[in-house]
């Protein structure tokens, strides 16, 4: 008995399927985890800035100080920090 062209048909399908379906997987689990970092981010700076209101100023100008660094790696214009 050799194989019959719908059963190599579905077989190619089924991988195309699993590959799409991990491609997917993967894309939402890219995009938890950045949500996961920055909720972190979020909750350390609350915590910081609750408990050590002065480390405010420090905080304007690290992301300040960010900013300018990915703009010069990325090159994208700087924007008004707020």
């Amino acid at each position: 008995i050799t194989d019959s062209p719908p059963d190599v048909q579905l077989s190619r399908s089924s991988d195309a399927d699993m590959l799409e379906l991990n491609t997917e997987l993967e894309r939402m689990a890219d995009a938890v985890e950045n949500q996961t970092v920055q909720v972190t981010w979020m909750a350390h700076d609350m915590v910081v800035l609750r408990t050590s209101p002065e480390v405010v100023d420090s905080m304007r100008e690290l992301q300040e100080a960010y900013l300018r660094c990915k703009s010069a790696v990325y090159g994208e214009p700087e924007s008004g920090a707020a």
